[in-house]
């Protein structure tokens, strides 16, 4: 099994649960606060390691408390954090999670996040790797970390999230990207919502397709997600749950593909096993510390 390395954001996720949502210069009492560990990068590293797949997170943080509990949570996980770069100044990145109703909203304060750049890369990628980004820190870092970890034969994997404009050539150098609806939308100008058809996603994948990426899926959230490649299109249908916190469950699924690329899966397979691992994360509040072990993924797989 090859390794998965992670180069993204780390956060501290400040969590707020509350019934519902106050309305604009209204105040509500009763809520519940929780200080989780977050960030996309981070969500899925530990998503990779829970599923006991070798993991590395590459990242920046700040000289400051929430990086010494973000450092020790990647322990906690086995996850290989020699990558996690302090930077002096800013803060490490906080991000402000309000739940309520099934649902979140959320404000990131990236802060060190927006000072990783390549050349804080411990190791030059291997062959044998999974290569995964995001774009919670700087484009140009991405761009040329994908593109190293392209050109020395690693498998790479771009989350689209949050979408962000980028040059072209970007996804010359990626094997899988994974975006939502909404992310799918802005990428290629399609009108896309919860309801558009599959037929209108598939086009939409096939758009990022022809700009490079050799495989994309789409994940529609209670519709399950889309794989599109050259072998063609796979659907896969979403697994019964019940949700407690949507928070980070993109992440998980990135993380847990990229864990299953690792171990030789096809975008198809890892995928399949990825929406039951999302499926999972639901279940609990926060996004780091709710990813699932992979006998809880299993349990799932074989219940459906």
């Amino acid at each position: 099994m090859s390794r998965v390395v992670v180069c993204g954001s780390l956060n501290m996720d400040v969590v707020v649960q509350s019934a519902r949502r106050p309305a604009p210069g209204e105040t509500i009492l009763g809520a519940e606060v929780s200080f989780l560990p977050g960030g996309k990068g981070l969500n899925q590293a530990i998503a990779s390691a829970r599923l006991s797949v070798p993991t590395a997170m590459v990242g920046a943080v700040g000289d400051d408390a929430f990086a010494n509990s973000l450092r020790g949570f990647l322990a906690d996980n086995d996850v290989d954090s020699t990558g996690v770069t302090e930077v002096e100044g800013p803060a490490t990145g906080v991000a402000l999670i309000q739940v309520a109703e099934g649902d979140n909203s959320i404000t990131v304060a990236s802060g060190a996040n927006m000072h990783f750049a390549a050349s804080m890369l411990p190791d030059e990628p291997r062959p044998d790797e999974v290569w995964v980004a995001q774009f919670e820190t700087p484009l140009a870092a991405t761009q040329e970390i994908l593109a190293r970890a392209h050109a020395a034969g690693a498998r790479t994997v771009l989350n689209l999230a949050p979408y962000t404009e980028h040059p072209p050539e970007l996804l010359k150098s990626v094997d899988v990207a994974v975006l939502n609806e909404i992310e799918l939308s802005q990428a290629t100008g399609t009108r896309l919502d919860a309801s558009s058809a599959t037929d209108d996603v598939v086009a939409a994948c096939n758009v990022l397709r022809q700009r490079g990426a050799r495989a994309v899926i789409a994940t529609l959230g209670a519709r399950g997600a889309v794989v599109v490649s050259a072998t063609g299109v796979d659907t896969i249908p979403a697994l019964q749950t019940k949700v407690v916190d949507t928070t980070g469950a993109g992440d998980c699924f990135v993380g847990a593909l990229a864990s299953q690329l690792a171990a030789g899966r096809t975008p198809v397979e890892a995928a399949r096993f990825a929406s039951a691992a999302a499926a999972c994360s639901v279940e609990r509040l926060g996004a780091a510390p709710a990813m699932p072990t992979g006998d809880e993924v299993a349990a799932r797989l074989a219940k459906a």
